[in-house]
């Protein structure tokens, strides 16, 4: 054959490699329910305006927790988030108090890996939002005073099913030991119709079932007491039933059309019927028990006081406590700018399943709620992991 012909050839299989190479999609590497696309940190959105510095004053905090765990060991249940001593020598990086977000996203850009994560093909997830309320309550119960809200009973057991089998590390149950068996706690209707009066001693009285089912929810909140001094109780665990959100029955049998939904509109349905309240709220058998907190909070389930609208509650199964997490959510912030931020893995939720799923802690009292309560948001969710970790795409 002519070398014209063999030219002529290769011209065009180079013609369709290269137009095949225009369809190629954006290098992603699978990681079983989720995939990874890489993109550069700069290219974050809102990465120049955020401020960073009050991510990284959160990220500080959990950096001291971080120390506290053995340098060999996965930082989670993940592959691509890498290793304990990954994490300590990125905080041991991390530039001191008071620089400027100019150092600071210096800092991002010299020692981190940025990756969208999409679920399946669904590039976007729900973000929503929770908040400390400030409620009236009394130490001591009265006619006024007469909602309990209980300290964790001693006959609750909690498990982590992962100290019997490493494919199920990070899951847990809760329940009572019955004879040889351990059974399932007591629901939320039980213990309403009271399962627990006999045996438990409340830590607090409040004025409203409702404003006592709203604090399980938020997992935290303060009480303020007759005298006008407050207190603080947070989360001290679970009684493991799934958590049911309201707002889905409440949906489906038309009381509050969806793009009306938000905490606020719930409530007041509950108020404004309450012959089918307590039907309702046992729809979730999920139930919270508190404890008094002394110090500043609320207290994620980091043990770290929360800090607002930076610290968000994700799945642990994906995202390990103390990771850094950026969020791009069709939502206004406290300036009533779109929501696009660095924020800080420091909590979990019964509700908060899936690798594109957060709820941003708002802060406390009425300017918070204005801001959580409404949240439903669809939004895209970017990890940032140290460079020192291996990712088969990269």
């Amino acid at each position: 054959m002519s070398v014209y012909f063999w030219f002529k050839t290769l011209l065009l299989i180079s013609v369709f490699y290269c137009l095949g190479c225009a369809k190629v999609p954006d290098p992603r590497v699978s990681i079983g329910e989720v995939e990874l696309k890489k993109i550069p940190v700069e290219a974050l959105p809102g990465f120049g305006t955020d401020k960073i510095d009050q991510a990284l004053f959160a990220f500080r905090k959990s950096c001291k927790k971080i120390a506290r765990k053995n340098l060999d060991s996965l930082f989670g249940n993940q592959l691509y988030t890498g290793s304990v001593k990954d994490w300590v020598d990125i905080c041991t990086g991390l530039p001191g108090l008071g620089s400027n977000n100019t150092k600071y996203r210096r800092y991002l850009r010299q020692n981190f890996k940025a990756y969208k994560i999409d679920d399946l093909g669904n590039p976007q997830g729900l973000f929503t939002g929770y908040f400390e309320p400030i409620l009236k309550g009394s130490l001591t119960k009265s006619k006024k005073f007469s909602i309990p809200i209980y300290p964790r009973p001693l006959d609750l057991v909690l498990v982590s099913l992962g100290d019997w089998r490493k494919s199920m590390k990070g899951k847990r149950i809760a329940g009572k030991v019955v004879g040889p068996r351990l059974k399932p706690y007591f629901t939320r209707k039980e213990i309403r119709e009271g399962a627990l009066v006999s045996a438990t001693e409340p830590i607090i009285w409040l004025s409203s079932d409702i404003d006592a089912f709203f604090l399980h929810i938020q997992g935290s909140g303060k009480i303020e007491l007759p005298d006008g001094s407050q207190v603080r109780i947070g989360y001290a665990g679970h009684n493991g039933h799934n958590y049911f959100p309201i707002g889905r029955h409440l949906k489906k049998i038309g009381a509050i059309r969806s793009e009306d939904m938000s905490l606020q509109k719930i409530k007041s349905w509950l108020i404004e019927n309450p012959k089918q309240k307590n039907i309702v709220m046992d729809l979730n058998p999920s139930y919270i028990f508190f404890r008094r907190i002394a110090n500043e909070g609320p207290i994620g389930a980091q043990g770290l006081a929360l800090t607002p609208g930076r610290s968000l509650a994700v799945d642990r199964k994906f995202f390990p406590l103390g990771m850094l997490i950026w969020l791009d959510v069709d939502y206004a912030d406290e300036e009533g700018m779109r929501l696009q931020r660095l924020m800080v893995a420091q909590d979990t939720g019964g509700a908060i399943k899936g690798p594109i799923r957060g709820d941003v802690f708002w802060g406390s009292g009425e300017r918070a709620l204005k801001l959580a309560g409404p949240m439903k948001a669809e939004g895209n969710l970017f990890i940032l992991i140290p460079k020192t970790v291996s990712i088969s795409s990269d």
